[in-house]
Parts: structure tokens; C-alpha cells; sequence
């Protein structure tokens, strides 16, 4: 088994995008591979979404986050209370995290050291994904630096890449 990597874009979403991101999910899935994703909004959302249903169990489903869960749920509440994402978004997120470690607690992979969450602990987290990975599928939108910097991982780590480039005001 394969694991792929699903990178993309926690800001923005279009139908489009959305339709991309479950087609490639579900062809990996499908053909008994894995995906690899960094637990965030939208397109690591969907992508995990997409895969429960096709692997309810969560075994071909790995989520590496920049902290611990804990920390990162509160991260998220807190985003929400400062109107960056909704109330909502914050929920889901957690819902289904929460979900996929209890199906399968060796899925969430939890970075114990950080205690902050910001753009190099993020960066971070995109390394450990690529390492799991033996291929990445990234869902550029608008040229965005956290998709570029995994896209620049995977070339420089030697791992087939897909590109999918998004305009999405």
C-alpha cells in the first residue's frame, strides 16, 4: 500500500476544488491506498471526509497535526473567536478528528513538542507529511506559500508530484 499525500489550500473552497479533492481521494482509496493529510480545513477536510466513506475504519488514513490535538482544537476555537474561520469550520474539524482517532487512534499523529501553533510549526507538519508520503497531490489555490512549501518538499524528498492550480477569489 501507498500513501498519498493530499495537500492544499485551508482558505478557500469552490465547488470545483471540492469535486477534484473527493475524485482523487476516492480513486486512492478505491485502489487500496492511503492518504496523508495535515488535518486542516477544506481540502485535508474534505480529503478525510472522503475517505471515511470509503474506509470507514479509518486504517488507510493518516493525519499528521502540528501539536497536540488538544492544542490544536483550542488553536482553532480561538481562530474562530477572531472571526479567521467560523464557529462552525472550528467544530467540524474537531468532530471529525476526534472521529478518526477513535476509529483508529494510530491515524492521528500528534506533534507533542509544539506548544504554539504558527507558520513554522505549520511547516513543520508539512515535512512529517511528505516523509509518510510516497507521492503528493497538491491542490494549489492561489498560489499558496503552505501548498508551495509541501510541492518543494516532495520534488526536493523525490516523490511523483500532481499539481492542481486554483484561482479562487
Amino acid at each position: 500500500m501507498k500513501y498519498i499525500a493530499i495537500s492544499g489550500s485551508w482558505r478557500k473552497m469552490n465547488s470545483q476544488l471540492e469535486k477534484d479533492v473527493r475524485d482523487h481521494v476516492r480513486e486512492i482509496i478505491s485502489r487500496g491506498d492511503g492518504i496523508v493529510s495535515g488535518g486542516a480545513l477544506n481540502v485535508d477536510y474534505i480529503a478525510t471526509d472522503e475517505a471515511l466513506k470509503l474506509d470507514p475504519s479509518a486504517k488507510r488514513i493518516k493525519i499528521f497535526l502540528p501539536a497536540t490535538l488538544e492544542i490544536f482544537s483550542a488553536h482553532y476555537r480561538k481562530r474562530a473567536r477572531e472571526g479567521v474561520i467560523t464557529k462552525e469550520q472550528a467544530e467540524s474539524l474537531i468532530a471529525q478528528l476526534n472521529k478518526v482517532g477513535q476509529l483508529n487512534p494510530s491515524s492521528i499523529i500528534e506533534n507533542k513538542n509544539n506548544k504554539v501553533l504558527d507558520k513554522e510549526t505549520y511547516y513543520e507538519r508539512n515535512s512529517a507529511v511528505i516523509e509518510a508520503a510516497d507521492e503528493l497531490i497538491a491542490f494549489h489555490v492561489n498560489k499558496s506559500l503552505g501548498t508551495k512549501d509541501a510541492i518543494e518538499k516532495a520534488h526536493k524528498k523525490g516523490i511523483p508530484v500532481k499539481t492542481f492550480s486554483y484561482t479562487i477569489e
